[in-house]
């Protein structure tokens, strides 16, 4: 599975929504889960973001499904950025093709 670091932000709704129903979060997660991806950490933050995930999704096509769906409800914005762990890379630029982890 990929990797993948999703960054968000919450809408005016989307704080009244969290202050009302905290534990919407984790509904999200299983959500998530349901579109063939997972949560496996999730911070909240200060500063530019307000929350950051690491999902892994099998393709980039669950994951555009999944932030198109979540930001469709006008709660969040989002942000995506595929990622590659430091050992994988460094293989890719050593011309590993069997991509260690």
């Amino acid at each position: 599975m990929a990797t993948y670091i999703m960054l968000s932000n919450l809408t005016d709704e989307g704080r009244k929504t969290l202050k009302e129903r905290p534990e919407r979060l984790h509904a999200v997660n299983k959500e998530v889960e349901s579109m063939g991806a997972r949560v496996t950490a999730q911070f909240a933050t200060m500063g530019g973001y307000d929350f950051v995930n690491i999902i892994e999704a099998p393709t980039n096509e669950v994951m555009a499904r999944l932030t198109v769906e979540l930001g469709s409800r006008g709660t969040i914005k989002i942000t995506t950025l595929p990622a590659m762990g430091v050992d994988e890379f460094v293989d890719m630029l050593s011309g590993d093709a069997s991509g260690g982890d």
